[in-house]
Order: structure tokens, then sequence, then C-alpha cells
């Protein structure tokens, strides 16, 4: 008799502690708040590294570019901790492995954060502008503050020998109104 009270009661206390441990059910508009905050505070995610992602139902895709194998798989991890991820579907491309596109890449961005329009931004620790470089082909990516800005980075970019130059730089309030109709 005294088994089975002891064997009740450590059910009935332990079933609180489960309801405890499980974290409420959060929006997906929260979890990709939190995503977006682990990947940009990742120690190696830099400006030559682009990373978007998606949220539904719990379910994370992450896709874009990043400069080295070992990056995707941290990012795939560290985003599958998150409270309300269910699950992570990782699209993250590798770059290629080029002497030159790293020169191109250096020397772009160096260029556009040298800037005076742009020291701001290189004084930040998560510097906006990305710059992706891929078999000789630069393309901006980020938030800037105005289309004067926009067209500026992608003049800079211009200067040097790349096979192409395409900027997906948003301004700041498109980059708002992309988060508010993606939360809806």
């Amino acid at each position: 008799m005294l088994k089975h009270f002891v064997l009740a009661a450590l059910v009935i206390l332990s079933v609180p502690a489960v309801a405890r441990t499980q974290p409420p059910d959060r929006t997906d508009a929260q979890v990709f708040k939190d995503v977006a905050k682990q990947v940009t505070s990742y120690t190696r995610y830099t400006v030559f590294d682009d990373i978007r992602g998606s949220v539904d139902g719990g379910v994370l895709t992450l896709s874009g570019k990043v400069t080295m194998p070992f990056k995707r798989d941290d990012l795939g991890r560290l985003t599958a901790r998150v409270p309300g991820v269910k699950r992570v579907i990782n699209k993250i491309e590798v770059l290629p492995v080029s002497f030159d596109d790293d020169r191109l890449r250096y020397e772009v961005a160096h260029a556009i954060y040298g800037n005076p329009a742009f020291w701001h931004y290189a004084s930040m620790v998560n510097p906006p502008i990305h710059v992706v470089v891929e078999r000789g082909n630069v393309n901006l990516t980020g938030v800037v503050n105005s289309e004067v800005e926009r067209m500026l980075a992608r003049s800079i970019a211009c200067r040097f020998p790349a096979f192409s130059v395409t900027s997906e730089l948003r301004t700041d309030k498109e980059a708002r109104v992309e988060l508010e109709l993606a939360v809806k």
C-alpha cells in the first residue's frame, strides 16, 4: 500500500514539472526574432556571409551563403536550440574557395566601410552591408538607411573588376515593411 502511495505521489509531482519545462506556445514572429538574434550573435558570422530565414509553424528554413562549411553546420545547430523551433531545414550554401573571390570581397568591403558615408556602419558589431562574392560576382545584401546609401554602396562595388555587381540592399523602411508582412 505504501509503495502505491509513493508511486502515485511521484507521478502527481512529476506532471507539473514536465508541464513547467516545456516552453509555452510561441508565435512564428517570436521564434523568428530569437533565431535572428542567434544568427547575428554567432561570433563567426561576418559581412561576407548572408543568412536568411523563415519560420512557418515552428519549422525554420535557413538559406543564404557562408564562406566556410562549419558555419552552415554551426548555424543549423544553434538555431535548432531556439525555443519554439520544431525542425530546421538547412539550405545554406557554402561559397566555393577562391583566392580571387577572397581578395575581391575584402577590397569591396574595405572600400564601402572605408567611405565616410558608411563609417557609422563600420563601427557596429554587426555591420549591416554584406558583401557576398561567388565566382567573381558581387552581391550586396543587408539594410541601409536610405536610397542614397544603397546607390552609393553599389557604385563603390562597381569600381572593382567583378563579372557582375548586384544589389539586394534594402532601406530600413523597406525592411520594416517586409518584417510586418512576414509577421502577419
